[in-house]
C-alpha cells in the first residue's frame, strides 16, 4: 500500500537520526546512560559501574542497532521485526530520559517532551510490529491450516465409511 511506503520511512527517520547521533557523538548519550545507571543502582543495588570506554561502546552499539532496525523499516524489509526491535531499543531511552530529567530538573515542558517523545515512538514502533499488512497473523494461518487438515481427514474418513457400506 502506498501509505505504508510513505509512512514507514518518515516514521523511521527519527530512529535513524538518533542512532546516527549516538554513533557519531556518543558523549551526550553516555551522560544520559550514566545518570540512568546511577539511578538504577540506587533502586536495585547491582554492580553497574561501567568505565567510560565500555559505556561509550554500549551507546554506539545501541546506536548501530537502532540505525540497522530503522533502515530495515525505512526500506520495508522485515518491518514487523524492525518495529519490535525499535520498540525494544527505544523504551529504555524513555526510562533513561526520565532518570536524566529527575537528576537535572529541566523546565517542565522540556522534560515532558523529552520523556513523551520516546514513549510515543515506542508505541508507534509497537503498532508497526503488529501490522500484518491486512494479512492474517502467523498464528491464525497455522490454526487455519490445522483446521483444514483436520476437516480433510474427517472427509476422507467419511468417504472410506461410505465405500465400506
Amino acid at each position: 500500500m502506498l501509505l505504508r511506503r510513505i509512512a514507514r520511512p518518515l516514521f523511521a527517520s527519527w530512529f535513524l537520526a538518533e542512532g546516527v547521533d549516538a554513533l557519531r557523538r556518543p558523549a551526550e548519550h553516555v551522560v544520559t546512560a550514566r545518570t540512568a545507571l546511577r539511578r538504577l543502582d540506587q533502586r536495585v543495588p547491582a554492580d553497574l559501574d561501567l568505565d567510560e570506554r565500555t559505556l561509550t561502546t554500549v551507546v554506539r552499539v545501541h546506536g548501530a542497532a537502532t540505525v540497522a532496525a530503522a533502515g530495515l523499516l525505512a526500506i520495508g524489509k522485515l518491518p514487523r521485526l524492525a518495529g519490535a526491535t525499535l520498540a525494544a531499543l527505544t523504551f529504555p531511552l524513555a526510562l533513561a530520559e526520565l532518570a536524566q530529567d529527575k537528576a537535572h530538573r529541566a523546565p517542565k515542558p522540556e522534560r515532558r517532551q523529552r520523556l513523551l517523545r520516546p514513549l510515543a515512538l515506542t508505541g508507534g514502533a509497537l503498532i508497526v510490529a503488529a501490522d500484518t499488512h491486512g494479512q492474517p497473523s502467523v498464528r491464525w494461518r497455522v490454526e487455519h491450516a490445522k483446521a483444514v487438515r483436520a476437516a480433510a481427514a474427517k472427509a476422507e474418513q467419511a468417504r472410506e465409511a461410505l465405500r465400506r457400506d
